[in-house]
């Protein structure tokens, strides 16, 4: 489930936002994390949930933040906290793509894409690469990405998927299970990051990575059960 608090107006990264980050690697327990909730309500999760919610004014959609706890009933890791905060901005008017921020000790990165394909998902996204008139569109997306110095990514198979051939010259799009763009920004020494530079980082990233979620959002489109 989420977790609901207001933000206040955002200031911008502190220093303490990644000193926080560094004592929970450190120390990872809820003894600590009770001791530093201050922080993590001001300079961590709330100062990035105020900054999503300003870009959801602008850009449209709301905002929806993310736990902190980690689920462990399944994992052989127990500590108990995630050590990124992270959030997304979705349901906006001019993409089915959501926007996402993350805060760790080495930044801020922001990103878009489709992160999780359904199975029809994934067919019409192979069908769409395969073909060549538009698969060379989303290679012309994916460079504009990286123009910007915005790394693709995703999850991706090892070779071709099944019915495609191997030397395809569009193979290494069509290993991908998913597809997502971003970039990071790390904190200045004694500065952190002020709010302009982190409003900039996030407004640029997205916007370089438009055309890609457009070709998403036109050949891939909303999806069914996976």
């Amino acid at each position: 489930m989420a977790e609901t608090t207001a933000p206040s107006p955002f200031e911008g990264f502190p220093t303490a936002t990644f000193s926080w980050f560094a004592g929970l690697q450190a120390d990872n327990s809820r003894r600590w994390f009770v001791a530093h909730r201050e922080i993590y309500e001001t300079a961590v999760r709330g100062a990035l949930e105020a900054m999503l919610e300003d870009l959801a004014d602008e850009l449209g959609g709301h905002v929806r933040m993310f736990r902190q706890q980690r689920d462990l009933r399944f994992s052989a890791d127990k500590s108990p906290y995630k050590t990124t905060t992270y959030g997304l901005i979705v349901e906006r008017p001019d993409s089915r793509a959501a926007l996402y921020a993350q805060l760790a000790a080495t930044g801020l990165f922001a990103g878009t894409g489709y992160h999780e394909l359904s199975a029809d998902q994934l067919a019409r996204f192979r069908d769409a690469i395969a073909d060549d008139a538009t698969g060379p569109q989303l290679e012309d997306a994916v460079a504009t990405a990286r123009a910007a110095g915005v790394e693709t990514f995703g999850e991706a198979l090892k070779t071709a998927p099944r019915g495609y051939p191997r030397d395809h010259p569009r193979v290494r799009l069509l290993r991908h299970r998913s597809l997502v763009a971003g970039r990071r920004l790390p904190p200045a020494p004694r500065r952190g990051i002020p709010r302009d530079a982190a409003l900039e980082h996030a407004r640029a990233t997205w916007a370089a990575c438009a055309p890609l979620n457009a070709w998403l959002d036109a050949h891939v489109g909303a999806g069914g059960a996976r």
